[in-house]
């Protein structure tokens, strides 16, 4: 989501609808302006009280524990028996027959547990209410309860009593059913896109009851890849536009098992790291609106707002919500196990710097209606920091919360098998929390570390805690090192050792200097490098940067050498969403419509992007559908569409096939056979030398356009890597090799299939006869806007 967040600041135009509660009058709270909420007054009765009506003792093959059971005055469980339960593990847990439910809340005064059948879901009724003892069935700030019942199709929620005071961060409403933060499946509507009864965008969801029946899943042996991050080609993926364009041909497009079919064409391009855009259960329909440009309706399709962080996102499953949800689980689980098979990892973006929740005019959904002022970031008269521009801050350094977030990303890991995690506005995990102090992070007092609210913090408490969880430490570990806030630290990211980041200032160097602008090529030669200006000081290696030039968030790399501007009209936003500052070039003529020249230039400076990802020390990303030349007509903040501007076109690929995926394929095969791509540290001048027009010989100066490199290599022997971004041609002097001659592998002036020339290449013999009477020389010959590879080799065997 990164600098674009602001798209989400929008109030939210939809409030879910309450259900109708058999026991008691349903009252609606109506989320319009903080006057109101300030204003509001609670009323309706309260809750009724547990009552203990005989005490047994239960054992579980070792000590005997006190229980008792437990049941409500009026009406009375006909259907389940209730006892007191245990406050660990939190969440829904099937065990000892039964079903033991666990939420912490420090500020309720009472908790009810409300079951719901899924076909009473749709028709907002409630099947149980369980109200609990806080004398039984409270233990500290968790509440507890255990049933033994039959739980077929059953699903879950909790309603929660308290002071409702915005003024004091309290939001309390009884008349609201909220999911289980620690659920770890959530349904609601079944369909993507689909509205709910009445029109309604906001439904009631429902947490999933686990079962003893729950097909347990078979790995088949699956075991972590556990690949060297520096070894990583990683590709963005949005898990639904991946597959959903007809063009797919998938059996189930738009989906985990959609992707899963199309694994065979990751493998092909040379990838070996998935990441996922966020598929954490979440609302597409949270801000959904009409668009009168397009005549639709606007959707949440990136997934940037999560509902819950336990649960796969369900309208990703093939089965939407039949069968509880626990499809979702299953089909996740199966892609993991797929792509393993396939020898590709699977890293999560993940969504820990906000919620759905949104800013005071938002939606009680579960974490603002379990303990708002605990879960959130608040200023002394309870508003709500924006340091997430999307209307709330998660308190992710407060004890409950950073366990929670770690507990999270262990069942990620554990259950699910995934390799690793890419942090949405990571900076925000490093901000203090509310009433921050040493006293309450870390127990004791440190004279003078008196800290306010969301000031970074130089070791944040729920950092530490990943890096040093034995379970979480060995994982790939990703920050995009900003946030809306202006806190910005690419390159100071506090890391342990084993953090890397999304690098955006390798992104903005390159385009700077690939289109041609001066003053770039000293930036540009530390980009190649890995960054050492970046990372080497504070002890981290080449593989801690992730570089890339395109993601999801901005301009495409057909469009970053199609358009100028950004063209975000298509969001109904009059064209003011989005970045402004795209560091882009059209190469002559804005648009698509362009003459033939103009075309053939952009090709040549989409290959030229694309070779340095590859030559580049650090980890390349591709964006999806880079690697065929995907356009999104200029708009770099396409959030809001579930259309073909974010859907992979599987036809325009095959038409592409022997041009830009051919050369994307062939580039990545190289960096994997070149041992010197992948260096685990910075290189030094016994590997790398700097060249100018001549050997040995670099212009940094502020109008040099040229920048050579060569590399030893184990593999290859040396490599020489050259651009030229300047408007006019050159004629290059080649390093002195005695003995050896520098041979043509990539130039990428030239058209496919010269680009690169394979060994098994028609007319490669013909093509190399054209450089001939250079190369003889020691001599090569490059355009403008080009880049080359070159291999020496022995003059024997030339």
């Amino acid at each position: 989501m990164g600098l674009t967040a602001q798209f989400a600041s929008r109030l939210l135009s939809c409030t879910p609808k309450l259900l109708n509660n058999p026991l008691e009058t349903s009252r609606r709270l109506v989320l319009s302006t903080t006057t109101t909420l300030r204003n509001r007054k609670r009323s309706g009765p309260g809750p009724p009280r547990l009552k203990i009506v005989n005490a047994t003792r239960e054992s579980g093959g070792g000590a005997e524990v006190d229980t008792a059971v437990a049941v409500k005055e009026k009406p009375k469980s006909e259907r389940f028996e209730v006892y007191r339960g245990s406050p660990t593990p939190f969440g829904a847990t099937a065990r000892d027959g039964g079903v033991n439910f666990a939420i912490f809340s420090a500020n309720a005064v009472s908790a009810t547990l409300c079951l719901i059948s899924l076909s009473d879901l749709h028709e907002n009724k409630v099947a149980e209410q369980i109200s609990l003892d806080p004398s039984t069935n409270k233990t500290g700030d968790v509440w507890h309860v255990f049933l033994k019942g039959d739980f077929k199709d059953m699903l879950y929620g909790y309603k929660f009593d308290g002071k409702f005071s915005p003024d004091e961060g309290l939001y309390y409403d009884f008349s609201r059913i909220l999911l289980d933060p620690y659920a770890k499946a959530v349904i609601s509507r079944g369909e993507f896109g689909a509205l709910g009864a009445d029109g309604n965008c906001w439904p009631q969801m429902a947490c999933t009851v686990p079962s003893f029946d729950d097909e347990q899943f078979d790995w088949e042996g699956d075991l972590p890849l556990k690949y060297p991050q520096r070894d990583l080609i990683i590709y963005e993926m949005h898990v639904r536009g991946f597959t959903r364009h007809e063009s797919s041909r998938t059996e189930f497009p738009g989906t985990y098992l959609g992707v899963v079919e199309k694994l065979h064409h990751l493998k092909e391009l040379g990838v070996n790291c998935i990441e996922l855009m966020p598929c954490h259960e979440f609302n597409e329909l949270e801000y959904s609106s009409y668009n009168s440009v397009l005549g639709d309706h606007k959707v949440n399709f990136w997934g940037y707002s999560t509902v819950n962080y336990f649960s796969p996102m369900a309208k990703y499953s093939s089965s939407g919500v039949r069968n509880c949800g626990r499809d979702a689980i299953y089909e996740f689980k199966l892609l993991i196990r797929e792509a393993h098979k396939q020898g590709i990892e699977v890293i999560m973006d993940v969504v820990f710097n906000h919620t759905a929740e949104g800013n005071e005019n938002g939606p009680l959904l579960s974490f603002r209606g379990v303990d708002n002022s605990v879960y959130y970031m608040l200023a002394p008269k309870g508003e709500f920091y924006n340091y997430s521009g999307c209307g709330n801050t998660f308190n992710c350094n407060n004890p409950v919360v950073r366990q929670f977030i770690v507990d999270c990303l262990r069942y990620w890991v554990t259950e699910m098998h995934v390799d690793g995690f890419r942090f949405d506005l990571a900076s925000i995990m490093t901000r203090g929390s509310s009433l921050w102090d040493a006293v309450n992070v870390y127990g004791n007092s440190i004279e003078g570390d008196w800290m306010t609210t969301g000031s970074p913090l130089s070791s944040p408490p729920l950092i530490d805690m990943i890096s040093n969880d034995p379970i979480l430490h060995g994982v790939k570990l990703i920050a995009e090192a900003w946030d809306t806030g202006g806190l910005y630290q690419v390159g100071t990211f506090p890391h342990w050792g084993i953090w890397s980041e999304w690098n955006g200032k390798y992104r903005d160097t390159v385009r700077q200097f690939i289109k041609g602008t001066g003053g770039f090529s000293g930036a540009f030669a530390e980009c190649l490098c890995g960054s050492p200006n970046l990372y080497r000081e504070g002890g981290r290696k080449p593989w801690n940067s992730i570089n890339f030039v395109c993601a999801h968030d901005g301009f495409t790399l057909a469009d970053l050498v199609t358009y100028n501007n950004k063209h975000n009209l298509a969001n109904g936003e009059d064209n003011k969403d989005g970045e402004n500052h795209n560091n882009s070039w059209n190469c002559g003529q804005e648009g698509e419509l362009a003459r033939t020249s103009v075309k053939k230039l952009r090709k040549r400076q989409m290959r030229n992007f694309f070779l340095c990802l590859m030559v580049s020390q650090g980890v390349p990303m591709i964006y999806m559908g880079d690697e065929y030349g995907h356009t999104k007509g200029g708009n770099n903040n396409t959030y809001c569409h579930d259309n073909y501007m974010n859907y992979f076109q599987w036809d325009k690929k095959e038409e592409s096939s022997s041009d830009f995926f051919r050369f994307c394929c062939l580039m990545t095969k190289f960096r994997h056979e070149c041992e010197s791509l992948g260096l685990n540290d910075f290189p030094t001048a016994e590997k790398l030398q700097w060249h100018g027009h001549t050997p040995g010989m670099p212009d940094w100066s502020e109008t040099s356009r040229f920048v050579a490199f060569t590399l030893i290599d184990s593999v290859k022997g040396e490599i020489y890597v050259a651009f030229n971004t300047s408007h006019l041609p050159v004629i290059i002097t080649l390093p002195e090799r005695p003995g050896f001659r520098w041979e043509p592998l990539v130039d990428t002036s030239k058209p496919t299939p010269y680009d690169f020339l394979t060994i098994d290449l028609p007319g490669r013999e013909i093509a190399y006869d054209q450089y001939a009477h250079f190369l003889d020389a020691n001599l090569y010959p490059m355009l403008s806007y080009s880049s080359i590879i070159l291999i020496l080799s022995p003059e024997e065997s030339s």
